[in-house]
This record gives structure tokens, C-alpha cells and sequence, in this order.
């Protein structure tokens, strides 16, 4: 409800002014109607809209309408008339909430000052009554004499006013009451003393109740007249209380003498009470007159009379009744606050280790909660309770009235306590004074907060309890309550203000019971004000949106309150959004003060809680150039700071209250200017504050413009207080501003959020600001849900980048494969020519996904859905990811055309040789078959045959060139790509190289000794390691490193291709990636040397019979040899002249097609394997995978997979991966589906091109099926050989093998599914070209990178990230952190440790002692986030507490001192911690 003194000019304009109106054009003149115009009695008077507005409103509206009159300084309705009952009611309820402070006579030396509520002030009361007509106007001279003569109010509406003289229709019979205050200063004061002035509307002679009732109440009544009848018993019947004035106009012609002599003798009146307005005296005079007469009364008057005069007086002691009656948030909360902030900051640990010291504060805890428990309820809360839980229309009666009755017991304290206060601040000498008026304030304040900060109390303390006590059954309704009021639109204390701490499970709750009473998908949008104390922040808040912040001078803000509003429909279009959340809160203080109580940290945890909350905050400024706004400026840049750096992008909004020049916009460009270079340094040092420094301008923080971010507003009061009326300004300036805030939260890119979301930004804000760093610690689900949301959509869009370079992949090396071939019409007949087209095409279809990676990027980030926002901070770690990607997808693609084209060009030649002899020898057979056919035997025998057959193989053997292979030196090239390798590793490592042959390396397993290095480092790694322990973590990584090279190797050899060099260059990647991932353990050159000579050892035996098979494989003389008895048996059918259809189709499809289509099938297996992975949740995101890694390792409850978890990593995880590989697709089903889709494709592809070569003209058999295979060059590689052996003596009917080849395609099918079924999952994974465990693996490994303090790995999403981070760190002990006096693994947990003041050393380190907080200066992109919750770790302090003998000697350490309360944990506690850590819901 907007305070507006020109409310009561608002016309009703009747329909007859309207048409007036309407005509008001027109150019002709109408002598008539001009004169019919000037009588319009159709507007309403304001005096009847008020009477109207009060008969129809509540007991709230009234309350609250009478509040803002009294502000304006109109009078108010103190006796109400009803035209229709005529009867008046006492407005005493709607009277109850003004609450004035003035400064009487007697206080002006003291500069002291009353502040009460009207209603229980004891003032005397002056009416004025008018008898009959008056020429006078009274309510224009009670104008008068109530202003001063600097500034005229009409605070009566008079027949002058605009309206005024309208008829009145309802409102006679009303009597206004308004009050006159004095404000200590002689000059401008018009009385001396306050004094409450009524007014009666109409003639007495109409309305003697309310006549009589001002002659029972008032101290004075003046009767205005012009015409006195001595018989006028109305005046001389009442037994007055009091005194009587009469008031007469003497220039009136009805005046009558003798009639007022009369009258005056009968009340014994004196010349005194009678004042008479003469033709010489004027207005001002007259005035004056009446002015000096009301003075005498006020000052003389012993009626002085509240208009209640009850007052509830039951608390005495406000100290003592809290203390009494609301004992649980006294000390006992605010030493939780003290123990619950510890526990994040950890400033006290000393030489205690950090675990013990927190489960010492967890214990310290828990037993104040059962001290809160030991409590009975107070009759008080037990009465509280019960009244709020009563119906709604009288739990707010009942709010209301303990609200003003507790603000009338603590007001007279608290009011002169504020105004110490303000005197002593003035002089911040006076530091021990203002510390303890401050502690009074404090204990002297008694409001409806404390009781509901009671109840959070109770309720939070009964959460300690079992769920099955009955004490907390019987509390569970207390957030509903309380979330009820919320939705009816009273006040939820957010912050307590005395403990400074927000009791989080309690507001949590109600706010998640105000989600339940809400519609389902609510929005809401928050406004926050923050500002210096005492500048009007609740009054402005008010003011714009018509709540009812406690605004009077004994009721500052302390802490921060939250309001709902519901939004207008016209609005929610605008703003998008269902409700509004108003937040006012506690006055910055200024650094001086703020030494005083230590409030500066109190009121930077404030700013960044309510600027975090926020979407847009209101920073209320004081005054035009204030000196405050410096104190101010540094808190809030601090917060708005913190929030772009978590990635929230709240608004701001600069608002200079007291500035009422009309140029002020233009007059302040200055001071704008000022102000942004004054928010630049603020910037620039809370940049560098928080390590931040990239930050050099607020300009950088957050959108902002001097010019629209700015907003003046004049001051409240328009004159000097307490009789000055509310500025017409003001209003107008506040509506504007509340305009442009919807505006510019309308404007605004990004969704609102639901209660939940606000919730639980709210916890994880206040988590933060409990931490010394807030940027390092702020962890929040809602960020991590939108980070989890883009992961997976990152993933996805990844993962079809990758699927459509495997498939393009397979189509180039099928390309390379069939070059040479008749499978393949090639535009060129040189490879190298084929290499570069595939690689440019390559390039080109990898430029294509990469744009089109790179633009879904940035159209996720576009949506207003899913608080993208909150991850813009990632935005360029995925965007370098992709390009990554697409880099690592390049290498991988050309490296493979690369080795397919070497491998193809050297098969070249032999395929050549093997042509030629297979020519040769299909021209002998054919020279024999002529041979046998001519001799004179009618039939040859077989056995005749055979032997011919026989002669003529061996004469061909003898005479066909020798064209063995040449066998390549693997070792040799093995070893020169070493020797590269490590030649930048100066000349100790090619020293080392050179010591050893290639053929020596890897002939025994690898044992790692490290006795001279140890005697070299040992102070360095001391910390860390003893020497076993020391030898046994780098064997482990030597073991781990062997076994992924080996997994490669084996896979090469899987393939049965030829060697290629590019195998042994992705070996040594694979061996130097990995040694960077484990930096931690610090090792030499030496080891370094000797580990990759012994895999490379191991990879030059296995590629060098690799080599060597493929030599064997492809000999001309064995692939001739072993189709001898192929060639034997079609000799004898073209001898025989046999029909050789049906067995040549089955000889096509069994030796050709079917090992083709096999083939084909395990080339398409591997990616419709990792997408079915892909779309179970486990493997959806790194956090998703570690949650489901670890929570399986629980179910399992296994020391030996904990230990292969936390020392071989990668090696479990990959294990892991393809046991999950072979679960999901053990039932066959999925994997039937998959192989059967490839088989069929195949077989379509088949028949196509079989269809396709019957239209072509082929003259023979040979042509038919070339053909065939050129239909299937793109899909199907056909081996060369049995191909070649296949169109040899063949002169099968083209037609009838055509139509037994479908049959025999058709056959195969049945065949290959058939062979499929019999194969287990593990086999086919073994002939996959694609490996799926490989791929997930390195999509869910990541970067590799693990914690260097406790070896938890990175979670980081996108390969190229510019930090390190993981959701739970473990205790550090089983990151082989053990004490160096000790030798006991250490307990404490590097989430923990960076926040305290402890110190490390390591190998990073070179053995010196570095502390934790500075942790980033050794390892700068790490982030490690302090433990939000307090329980993350929980899973690996539970398993620590549960194996910690069997790691203990693992490590070769001593078991670790388990903390008290890890003993506690229960494995559905370890469960839940994980759960919550990774934002599972």
C-alpha cells in the first residue's frame, strides 16, 4: 500500500462530468448549457470514500489504512457512523498500529523523546462540534492552527478542497481524530506539549452520541456557531466533564447577543471560552486567537486520557522471561553457532589432529542438544503453539496482538537504548559503552521472532532424538505451522540476528512445507535491500510492495527476514513467476562499529547470503554524497563478487535516499562517476582478496551502468518530524523504482527458481560463508545438477561425434582394404593418392562435427531453462574439450588410414604374386584336362587323375618364381622409436638405453629397486613413505602401467594385421600419459628408462610374431599349397563336366562371404556396445560412474577390492567396466538383437548387389562376381585369396549360381546367427575391432588425474579442464599420508585440511613443510572444496575405521588413531554421504 498524500484528491468522476468532458472541444458557443455546467453535485466528497473504504475493509485493512493516513498526516476515523444501522463503532483496532515518538517541553534540554503507541498514549483530547450551520469553515481553521507557519497541511479535508464542498451523503456523524506532537524546538512548535485534536462532521444537533461522547472524553470542546438559540438545551443539558468554548463567526447576520449571553451564563461560562471573529480581525488573527486558547487548555488541562486504557503487563523482565520462558536460543544456540562455525574454520585446532579435534566439537554438539532437550516446554511456547495453530483468521488477531503488546513492553527501553546508541557511535572512542548498550539492545528486544526462533529451536533439538520418540512425533507439525503463516504473509526470520546463524534444518523444512502448500511448480522471484542502519530500508521495502516491516526506531532489523507475495496474473506475465520473496535485513555497519562487536564478518556472511539469494538487491544509500557509502561498498562488491565467481549473475540496483532536487539525476553525474570508480577499487580489492585478480572492474563482476543502475528518491518526510507529512515524492519516486525492478527482473534471461531451489541455495550460501574462503568452498547442488545436466549432454553429443567417426572409419579402412581389388572401381591406382583424399575428407567431416559440437554447446547455453547460468564458468572447459576432441580424433584417424594404407601397400605386391601363380596354375590344370581328355581311355580313374594332378602341382611348384617375403627387424624399429622417445630426457636416459639390447628387455617380470634414488630423496619423501612402502607404491605403478600396455598388446595381436610403427609411438603415449597422472610418488629417470625398455621389451616379442604369423600367413607357395585340394577336386569336375552351380554358390558364400560378413559384424559390435552402456545412468557422468563404482565396493565389503581400487586405480576400473560389459549382455538378448541387425544389413547388401550384377551384361561367371563384389567394395572387405581361388576352373551357369547363391546367403544367415549364440560374451569381446571397455574407460577416466593428498580420482567434466576436482576426498592415510614421528596413517581428510591452519610436505614439496591453505601455490589446478556438508567423507572414514589394520600394513604403517565418532558411522550413514555428495537424487 503505497503512502501517498495525494490519495484523497482522487476524483469519481459521475458519468455527467464525463460527458462534460466530452464537449469541453467544442468551438461554438452555448450560452445555456454554460451555466447548466456549473451545477454538477454528482462528485463524491473524500470524506464519504474514506467512511466507504473503512465500512468495507477488515480489521486488517482499517489497521493498515489508518497506519498510512497517520503517516500523511490526515486525520484518521475515531468514531465510525453506518448509515444504515446508525450506529458507530470506536476505531479503536484500527488505531492500534500507529505508533508516534515526539519531544515534549520537558524533554527539549535532555534532547530526549517519548515513543508510544497512540492508543495507550495519555494525551488530552480537544474536539471541535459545530451547532447548526456556521459560516466558519472549522476544518479549514483547525488546518490552521494545527500548522505552523512555515508549512501549511490540510490535514482535515475542508470545504476548499478539491471535492470538499460535495455533499456529503455518509459520512456525517464521523468524528477524525488526529494528533499534534511537538518536536522540542520553541520556534516551530505550535504547542509545547502533544495534544490529540477531534473533529465532529455535521450539526450536534444530529449526532448527540457522539456529541455526548467528546463532552465525556475531551479535555476542551469548542462549538462553532453563527446563530445561538437561548433555549439550546443540547449544549446546557450535558453534564460536561468538558470545558466548553464557544466559537462564533460575529460578522454572521444571525447573530444574536442576548441568545449567546444566555447561553454563556448557563454553562458559567467566562470571556475566556468564548471567541468571537469580528469584521477587523482576519483569519490569521483569528487563528492565533484560537491557537493561544487551545495552548492554555493543553498546558492546564488534568484530562488526559488514552484512548485504551489497558495495558498487558505480565512481563516484567524481559531479560529474565527469556531466560525463563525462551531458554533454548539464549547461550545454548549461540554456543552451536560458535561450535557449528568452527567445525568449517577449524582456527582452534592446534597440535590436536583435525579429525579428533571435529568429532571433539560433533560430541560438544550433541550434548547441547540433549542439554536443549533436557528442557520441559514453557507455558509460554506451549500457549504460543496453540495459538498459531488455531484457525486462520484468528491466528492472525492473535499475531497481531502479541505483536503490538510485546512492542509496547519493549518499546520504552529500546527506544532510549537506540538513541544511546546513535550518540555514542558518534564518538567511537567510547567503544566499551557502545559494546554494552549494544548487549542491552540485544537482551532488552522482545518480539514474535523470538517465540518462532523458539519453536526452530524445539524443533531442531527434537531432530537429535530417535525418530521414534514420541517427543519428536508430537514437534513434526511445527514447520507446517509455521510455512502456513509464511503463505499468509507474515515474516520468516532467515538470519538470527543475535547468534548470527541461520538454524538451517528448521528454515529448510518450512520451506519445504511451504512447497507442498504451494501449486506444484511455483516460481519465485527475490528482491533484497542491503544498506547502512537506520536509512529506511524496511520503510522503502514498504513502501514499494506493501508489507509490514518493523519499521519504528526500537525495532531494528536484526538478522535478515523473508516475506512472500503472491503476484498479480497481469505481472506473472511479465515476470514469469508465481510469487515474489522480499528480503529485509540488519543494517551494514560501519568498520568502526564493526570492530566494536566483531560484526564485520557477521556482515559480510549476511551480504553474500542475501546477494546470493537474490536476482536482484537494492543498495540503499543514504543521503546524496554520504561518507557511509564506502563502509557499505566494499561488503556488497565482496558478495556480488563471490556470486559471479560461483556463477550466479544477481542484478543490483543503487538507490540515494534524501535527494529531492528535481536535477538531481543530471546534478549527480559526478558523484556516478565517482561511485563506479569507488566500486572499481572495491573491486579490484576483493579480487584481490579472494585470489581473484582477473577481476578488474564492477563492470566485470556484473552487468552494470551508472546511468540506469542508479535511482534518487527524496526523503520521507516532507518537513520536520513528528508533524511533517510523508512526502508526495517519495512515493512516486519508490513506484518508479519498483517499476524499473520489474523491468529489469522481466528482462532477465535466466528462469526463476521454486522454493526447493531457493532452499537450497540457501544452504549451500550459508555452508560457504561459514568458511574463511567462500569462493573455494562454495559447493551447491543446484550448480552441480546443471553441471551434471551438461556432462551428460556434453557426453552425448561426444559420443556421436564419436560413433560417426568410427563408422566413417570403418568405410575408409574398407576402402584401403579392397584398393587394389576389382571391389573397388578407385578413381586412383595409387594409394598414396587414396591416403590423402580419406585423410582430407577426414578432416572434412571432422571439421563438420566439431562446428556442430561447438554450436550445440552454445545453444545449451542459451536456454533460460535448467539454471545454465550457474556453469557458464565451464562453458569454455567444454568448448576446449571439444576442440581436444576433435585434435584427438584426427590423430587417431589418420594415424589408422595411415597403417591400414602401409599395411595394404606392402600386401600389394603379394597379392600380385599370388594372382600370377594363381593364373599360372589355373593355365596348367586347364593344359591338363586337355591332356587327359585326349587320351584314348574312354574313363580315367581317380585314381589316374590324381596322380596327373600330382605330376603336374609339383612341375608347377619348381618353375614358379621364388618370392619370399622379406621378415622385418622389429626389435630394431622398437627400439629407435624408444631412443626418440627419450632422447629429450637428456644423456643419462640414452646412457641408460644403450646399456641394454632390445632382445634382453622383458624376459622377467619387472622388479622395481630404488636404493640409490632413496638415499638421494629420503628427506623428501619421509613424509610420505618408509622405504618399502616407498618401493611398494612405485612397483604399483609400474604393475599398473604394465598391465594397460599389455591389455593394448594384446589386442594388436587379436587383430592378426601386419606390425605398424604407429603401434609402439601409441604404447609410449600411453606409458608417458600415465607417469604424469601419478606425479605424486616421486621417481627418477632411472625407473622411468627401465620401465619402458622392459614394456617395450614385451611389445617388440609379441610385434615381432605378430610380424613374423602375418609373413607366414601370407607366403605365396602356403596360401598356393592350401588350395591345393581345392584345386584338385575342381580339376576333376570340369574334367567330369559336372554341374557345378550349387557347390560353387556354397564355395562363394562359405569361404568369401561369410568370413566378410563376420568380419563386418564384429567392426559394427564395439559402438552398439557402448551406446547401450551409454544409456544405463552409470555410465551417464565421471560422478555418476564413481557413485556407482564406490557404491558397489560397499555391497561387496571386500578389503582386497578396496585395495586394487585405491593402488591400481585404472586397472580396476577397467575391470569393473567390462564385468558390467558382460553382465548387461550375458542374457544374449540385447546382443542377438545387435548382431542379427548387422548379419541382416549384410545379407540386404548382399542380395542388392547380386540383383544389381544380374542386369548387367557379364559375359562369363568371373564378370558376374565381379560385380557382385563391387556392390559390396564399401561394406564387405573379401579376402583376396579365397576370392582368387574361388574364379579358378569355374564354369558354373551364371544363372544358377545367382539364384544358389541367394539360397546360400540365405542359409548363412541361419548359420552366423547360429555361431553367434554359441559364442560368449567374452570371446565376441575379444574380436571386437572397437573395444567398448576401452572406450568407456577413457570417457569415464577422464584427465587420470587423482587428489595429490588422498588419490581421489578427478571428476572434472571434458577432457580439458582448467581444474581438478572430486566430489569425496578421503582420509589422507590411504593416500600413504602417514605421520613422520608416528608412523600412523593420518586420519585427517584434505577437504578439511586446506581450511586449517596444518602444513604438508611431499615430493611436490621437495620435503618442506607448506601449508594446507596454501596448497595451490604446489598444486594450482587442483580444487579442493572444503566438505560442505560435514559428512561427505563419511564413506571412506567408515571404510578407514573398518580396515584400517589391513591398510596399515599394506602401506607397512601403523593402524591409524580412528576418531570417536567415525566408530558411529553406519554403513547406511556411509551410503547416504555418498549419495548426497554426488548429488544423486
Amino acid at each position: 500500500m503505497m503512502v501517498n498524500v495525494t490519495a484523497r484528491n482522487a476524483k469519481c468522476r459521475s458519468k455527467c462530468e464525463s460527458n462534460v468532458d466530452a464537449s469541453s472541444g467544442e468551438t461554438e458557443l452555448d450560452f445555456d448549457h454554460l451555466f447548466d455546467s456549473l451545477h454538477l453535485g454528482d462528485m463524491l466528497n473524500p470524506l464519504d470514500i474514506i467512511t466507504a473504504l473503512f465500512l468495507c475493509s477488515d480489521g486488517f485493512v482499517r489497521q493498515e489504512m489508518a497506519l498510512k493516513m497517520s503517516m500523511c498526516q490526515f486525520s484518521v476515523p475515531l468514531l465510525l457512523p453506518n448509515c444504515d444501522t446508525k450506529q458507530c463503532t470506536l476505531m479503536l483496532w484500527a488505531m492500534r498500529d500507529i505508533v508516534k515518538k515526539y519531544r515534549p517541553q520537558s524533554l527539549s534540554e535532555s534532547k530526549g523523546f517519548t515513543e508510544d503507541r497512540i492508543v495507550l498514549s495519555e494525551l488530552p483530547m480537544i474536539s471541535f462540534v459545530r451547532l447548526g450551520e456556521c459560516s466558519l469553515s472549522k476544518s479549514e481553521i483547525l488546518n490552521k492552527l494545527l500548522s505552523n507557519s512555515q508549512q501549511y497541511h490540510d490535514t482535515f479535508v475542508h470545504h476548499n478542497m478539491e471535492c470538499g464542498d460535495s455533499p456529503r451523503r455518509i459520512s456525517n456523524g464521523l468524528v477524525e481524530i488526529t494528533w499534534y506532537l511537538p518536536c522540542g524546538n520553541k520556534n516551530m512548535d505550535v504547542f509545547s506539549e502533544p495534544v490529540a485534536v477531534a473533529n465532529l462532521r455535521g450539526d450536534i444537533a444530529s449526532f448527540e452520541t457522539q456529541f455526548s461522547f467528546l463532552c465525556q472524553t475531551s479535555a476542551a470542546v469548542f462549538v462553532f456557531f453563527d446563530t445561538l438559540y437561548s433555549e439550546c438545551e443540547l449544549l446546557t443539558n450535558q453534564h460536561h466533564k468538558a470545558q466548553i468554548f464557544l466559537v462564533g463567526n460575529h460578522q454572521s447576520k444571525d447573530s444574536s447577543k442576548a441568545a449567546l449571553k444566555k447561553v454563556a451564563t448557563k454553562l458559567g461560562l467566562t470571556n475566556s471560552n468564548i471567541l468571537l471573529k469580528t469584521k477587523q480581525m482576519n483569519d490569521a488573527d483569528f487563528v492565533m486567537k484560537l491557537r493561544n486558547t487551545v495552548g492554555n487548555v493543553v498546558e492546564n488541562s488534568k484530562v488526559k486520557m488514552g484512548i485504551e486504557q489497558t495495558i498487558t503487563a505480565d512481563i516484567q523482565d524481559i531479560l529474565e522471561y527469556k531466560e525463563a520462558q525462551l531458554p533454548l536460543q539464549g547461550q545454548i544456540w549461540k554456543e552451536l553457532t560458535r561450535l557449528e562455525k568452527e567445525e568449517f574454520r577449524l582456527r582452534n585446532v592446534g597440535s590436536e589432529t583435525i579429525e579428533n579435534y571435529k568429532s571433539d566439537l560433533q560430541t560438544e554438539k550433541t550434548k547441547l542438544r540433549e542439554k536443549q532437550n533436557s528442557y520441559d516446554m514453557s507455558n509460554a511456547m506451549t500457549c504460543f503453539i496453540n495459538a498459531i495453530s488455531s484457525p486462520g483468521i484468528e491466528r492472525c488477531y492473535f499475531l497481531k496482538w502479541m505483536r503490538m503488546n510485546l512492542d509496547n513492553v519493549s518499546r520504552g527501553k529500546l527506544s532510549d537504548l537506540r538513541e544511546q546508541y546513535k550518540e555514542k557511535c558518534k564518538n567511537s572512542e567510547n567503544k566499551a559503552e557502545i559494546k554494552d548498550i549494544d548487549r542491552q539492545l540485544s537482551n532488552s528486544s522482545l518480539g514474535t521472532e523470538h517465540f518462532f526462533r523458539e519453536m526452530g529451536q524445539i524443533y531442531e533439538a527434537s531432530l537429535s532424538l530417535p525418530e521414534t520418540d514420541l517427543s519428536r512425533q508430537q514437534l513434526q507439525h511445527l514447520p507446517k505451522l509455521c510455512a502456513e503463516l509464511l503463505l499468509d504473509g507474515f515474516p520468516l526470520e532467515l538470519v538470527d540476528g543475535e547468534a548470527s546463524n541461520i538454524p538451517l534444518r528448521w528454515v529448510s523444512d518450512v520451506l519445504s512445507q511451504l512447497n507442498d502448500l504451494m501449486s506444484p511448480k511455483s516460481k519465485i522471484l527475490v528482491v533484497t535491500v542491503l544498506g547502512v542502519q537506520s536509512t529506511g530500508k524496511s520503510t522503502l521495502l514498504n513502501t514499494m510492495f506493501g508489507v509490514q516491516f518493523a519499521v519504528s526506531s526500537g525495532r531494528c532489523t536484526r538478522g535478515a527476514f523473508m516475506l512472500l507475495i503472491r503476484i498479480n496474473e497481469d505481472v506473472k506475465k511479465v515476470l514469469n513467476c508465481d510469487f515474489m520473496v522480499i528480503i529485509d535485513t540488519e543494517g551494514l555497519k560501519s568498520p568502526e562499529l564493526a570492530q566494536l562487536d566483531n560484526s564485520h564478518e557477521h556482515d559480510n556472511e549476511l551480504a553474500t547470503l542475501v546477494v546470493g539469494l537474490s536476482d536482484i538487491t537494492i543498495i540503499n544509500i543514504a543521503m546524496e554524497n554520504s561518507t557511509e557509502m564506502k563502509d557499505i561498498l566494499q561488503i556488497v562488491v565482496h558478495a556480488f563478487l563471490r556470486m559471479k565467481e560461483v556463477g550466479k549473475k544477481p542484478k543490483c540496483q543503487f538507490v540515494h535516499q534524501n535527494v529531492s532536487d528535481v536535477s538531481a539525476h543530471d546534478k549527480n553525474l559526478r558523484d556516478r562517476k565517482l561511485l563506479l570508480e569507488q566500486l572499481n577499487e572495491m573491486t579490484q580489492a576483493a579480487a584481490k582478496m579472494e585470489k581473484k585478480e582477473e577481476n578488474k572492474s564492477f563492470t566485470d563482476v556484473m552487468e552494470y551502468s551508472p546511468d540506469t543502475g542508479n535511482c534518487y528518491i527524496p526523503g520521507l518526510w516532507n518537513g520536520n518530524p513528528p508533524m511533517a507529512p510523508v512526502n508526495a515524492g517519495y512515493s512516486e519516486a519508490v513506484y518508479e523504482l519498483k517499476k524499473n525492478i520489474i523491468q529489469i527482473l522481466g528482462s532477465c534471461g535466466s528462469s526463476a527458481n521454486n522454493i526447493l531451489e531457493f532452499t537450497e541455495w540457501m544452504k549451500s550460501l550459508w555452508n560457504a560463508v561459514k568458511h574463511e574462503n567462500f569462493i573455494f568452498s562454495f559447493r551447491n547442488s543446484l550448480v552441480a545438477d546443471a553441471y551434471m545436466r551438461l556432462c551428460t549432454e556434453f557426453n552425448k553429443w561426444e559420443w556421436e561425434f564419436k560413433k560417426e567417426m568410427y563408422t566413417w572409419v570403418t568405410h575408409a579402412e574398407t576402402k584401403i582394404n579392397n584398393f587394389g581389388t576389382f571391389a573397388v572401381k578407385s578413381e586412383t591406382s595409387d594409394m598414396s593418392e587414396l591416403l590423402t583424399q580419406l585423410k582430407s575428407e577426414a578432416c572434412t567431416v571432422l571439421s563438420k562435427w566439431e562446428t556442430k559440437l561447438l554450436e550445440n554447446l552454445a545453444k545449451y547455453f542459451k536456454q533460460t531453462e535448467g539454471h545454465v547460468y550457474l556453469v557458464e564458468g565451464y562453458r569454455e572447459d567444454f568448448a576446449n574439450s571439444a576442440k581436444s576432441l576433435r585434435r584427438e580424433m584426427e590423430s587417431s584417424v589418420v594415424n589408422q588410414l595411415t597403417a591400414a594404407a602401409d599395411i595394404r601397400q606392402r600386401m600389394t605386391a603379394l597379392d600380385r604374386i599370388k594372382e600370377n601363380h594363381t593364373k599360372e596354375l589355373e593355365g596348367r590344370v586347364c593344359a591338363l584336362i586337355e591332356k587327359c581328355r585326349k587320351k584314348k581311355k574312354v574313363e580315367m580313374t581317380e585314381k589316374e587323375l590324381d596322380e596327373e594332378f600330382d605330376k603336374m602341382w609339383t612341375e608347377t611348384e619348381k618353375e614358379l618364381s621364388s618370392s619370399e617375403m622379406k621378415v622385418d627387424d622389429i626389435y630394431n624399429s622398437v627400439s629407435h622409436h624408444l631412443r626418440i622417445n627419450v632422447k629429450h630426457k637428456g644423456s643419462l636416459a640414452c646412457t641408460l638405453l644403450s646399456q641394454k639390447r632390445m632382445q634382453e628387455c622383458g624376459l622377467v617380470p619387472f622388479k622395481y629397486t630404488a636404493d640409490g634414488f632413496w638415499q638421494r630423496v629420503a628427506n623428501t619423501l619421509k613424509a610420505m613413505f618408509t622405504f618399502r612402502s616407498y618401493t611398494k607404491a612405485v612397483q604399483q605403478i609400474a604393475d599398473s602401467i604394465i598391465s594397460i600396455c599389455t591389455e593394448c598388446i594384446n589386442g594388436k595381436m587379436q587383430r592378426k594385421n601386419n606390425y605398424h610403427d604407429t603401434y609402439i609411438q601409441e604404447i609410449l603415449k600411453m606409458i608417458d600419459e600415465r607417469l604424469q597422472n601419478n606425479q605424486d610418488v616421486k621417481t627418477d629417470i632411472e625407473f622411468e628408462v627401465s620401465l619402458k625398455q622392459h614394456i617395450c621389451g614385451v611389445a617388440a616379442r609379441q610385434f615381432q610374431k605378430l610380424h613374423e604369423d602375418f609373413i607366414r600367413a601370407n607366403d605365396p607357395y602356403r596360401c598356393l599349397n592350401q588350395n591345393k585340394e581345392k584345386f584338385r577336386t575342381d580339376f576333376k569336375d570340369v574334367f567330369h563336366k559336372r554341374d557345378q552351380c550349387q557347390k560353387k554358390a556354397e564355395e562363394f558364400t562359405d569361404r568369401c562371404l561369410r568370413p566378410a560378413v563376420e568380419d563386418f559384424v564384429y567392426r559394427s559390435l564395439g559402438p552398439d556396445i557402448i551406446g547401450e552402456m551409454l544409456t544405463n545412468q552409470t555410465f551417464s557422468t565421471r560422478m555418476f560412474f564413481q557413485y556407482s563404482v564406490l557404491l558397489d565396493l560397499l555391497s561387496k565389503n571386500d578389503f582386497n577390492n578396496y585395495w586394487s581400487y585405491i593402488c591400481s586405480y585404472e586397472e580396476y576400473v577397467k575391470n569393473w567396466i567390462l564385468k558390467q560389459i558382460v553382465e548387461r549382455f550375458s542374457n544374449g538378448a540385447t546382443m542377438i538383437e545387435f548382431e542379427d541387425r548387422h548379419v541382416q544389413s549384410s545379407i540386404r547388401s548382399i542380395n542388392d548387389a547380386v540383383n544389381k550384377a544380374k542386369t548387367e551384361k557379364s559375359g562369363n561367371l568371373k564378370s558376374f562376381v565381379k560385380n557382385v563384389c563391387q556392390g559390396l567394395g564399401d561394406k564387405l572387405v573379401i579376402s583376396q585369396d579365397t576370392l582368387g581361388a574361388f574364379m579358378i576352373l569355374n564354369n558354373a551357369d551364371q544363372e544358377q549360381f545367382a539364384h544358389w547363391l541367394t539360397q546360400c546367403v540365405k542359409d548363412m544367415a541361419q548359420v552366423l546367427q547360429e555361431k553367434f549364440k554359441k559364442t560368449n560374451i567374452q570371446m565376441k569381446l575379444k574380436y571386437l575391432h572397437v573395444k567398448p571397455e576401452n572406450e568407456l574407460f577413457t570417457k569415464l577416466i577422464g584427465c587420470g588425474k587423482q587428489c595429490p593428498f588422498c588419490a581421489a580420482p578427478c571428476e572434472a567434466g571434458g577432457k580439458v579442464h582448467t581444474q581438478h576436482w572430486t566430489s569425496v576426498h578421503r582420509p589422507e592415510g590411504l593416500g600413504r599420508f602417514r605421520s613422520s614421528g608416528t608412523k600412523k596413517l593420518i586420519t585427517d581428510v584434505c577437504s578439511s585440511s586446506v581450511i586449517s591452519g596444518g602444513r604438508f610436505r611431499c615430493a611436490a614439496t621437495n620435503g618442506e613443510w607448506h601449508p594446507y591453505k596454501d596448497y595451490t601455490a604446489i598444486f594450482p589446478d587442483w580444487r579442493i572444496v572444503p566438505d560442505a556438508s560435514l559428512q561427505a567423507s563419511d564413506y571412506w572414514k567408515y571404510i578407514l575405521a573398518k580396515f584400517n589394520q589391513q591398510f596399515a600394513e599394506a602401506f607397512n604403517a601403523k593402524a591409524a588413531d580412528i576418531p570417536a565418532t567415525w566408530k558411529y558411522i553406519t554403513r547406511k550413514q556411509a551410503e547416504e554421504s555418498i549419495k548426497v555428495s554426488f548429488n544423486i537424487k
